[in-house]
């Protein structure tokens, strides 16, 4: 859990906007948590998508993969147990993640992460 406070604290810093955290543990996908936040520009999800693969190195959590490119309206960091969303403002009502998840519990903020 400290990990996921850390990559919170990160996304806060960079000015990640309406950020949320869905607790995945009880679904078939094999990760604990979905971060999911909004950038409001190419260069912020860059920004934003950087400083969470560097923290996730300093925490010395392996890296899946993550989305290397800069001309997404959606990347993806994947450290196994949280992944992190990144989405412009239009792909993230598009996609819609929260609804897609909405019966599992969404810690909406890193006050509420226990």
């Amino acid at each position: 859990m400290d990990i996921l406070k850390r990559i919170l604290d990160v996304i806060e810093q960079k000015d990640g906007e309406n950020t949320v955290v869905i607790d995945m543990k009880s679904t078939t996908i094999l990760t604990d948590y979905f971060v999911i936040t909004t950038a409001n520009s190419p260069n912020h999800m860059v920004a934003i998508r950087d400083a969470v693969v560097e923290e996730f190195e300093k925490l010395e959590q392996k890296i899946i993969y993550y989305d290397k490119d800069k001309q997404h309206e959606w990347m993806i960091v994947d450290a196994g147990d949280i992944v992190v969303h990144i989405f412009t403002k239009k792909a993230r009502e598009f996609y819609d993640l929260e609804s897609l998840w909405k019966n599992f519990e969404n810690l909406r903020s890193k006050e509420t992460v226990s």
